[in-house]
């Protein structure tokens, strides 16, 4: 059997749905289903992700069907409007993770190889935490604290090197500590 095209949608399933009628969601599923599937698949390119959509798409519909409004537009048209958002989400969520993976796998160096987990995740989230407190510090500090942890330099290089005193070098390293100290352990307690 072929999903309805537009001309030959029965309208009474629109206000069944939008009346609650668990009949008429499953109605809906098996006609409009392959039709959100394909637009997923489309655009995911992969199948347990279109299938996850699919099954996204109508749970979302039916949790916000007292939104439908069946005289503004036909079902499909509504569940095709979710599939969108739906897929647009899982693209973000998928972007994210890549971003995720490839921090992940610059902090983890050697260890990191292509689609495998770092095998330790604690030390690399610990190192992902520290650079987003190192970037909260601002400049000069920030160029210091990197010189000092990152290049293994000494105060008195970073002082030759950046052109500022020592003891403003030593200042920066040691306020700087304390207030990535006192971030991360109020961070640490609300975890």
């Amino acid at each position: 059997m072929t999903p309805a095209g537009p001309h030959d949608w029965d309208v009474a399933l629109d206000h069944a749905f939008a009346a609650g009628q668990e009949a008429a969601l499953a109605e809906a599923y098996r006609r409009l289903s392959p039709l959100v599937y394909t637009l997923a698949l489309r655009s995911l390119g992969e199948r347990t992700a279109a299938d996850d959509v699919t099954q996204e798409v109508f749970i979302r519909a039916w949790k916000s069907r007292a939104s439908y409004r069946p005289e503004a537009a036909r079902l499909p048209a509504w569940v095709v409007g979710i599939t969108r958002n739906a897929v647009a989400d899982a693209l973000s969520v998928r972007m994210r993770r890549q971003e995720l993976e490839h921090t992940a796998g610059q902090f983890a160096g050697d260890e990191h190889i292509a689609g495998q987990p770092v095998a330790d995740v604690e030390a690399v989230a610990d190192r992902i935490t520290l650079e987003e407190e190192l970037e909260r510090l601002g400049d000069p500090q920030k160029e210091i604290m990197k010189l000092a942890f990152y290049d293994d330099l000494t105060h008195d290089q970073i002082s030759s090197r950046l052109q500022l005193p020592l003891g403003t070098v030593k200042s920066h390293i040691r306020r700087s500590l304390a207030r990535m100290r006192t971030r991360l352990e109020v961070g640490h307690e609300t975890s």
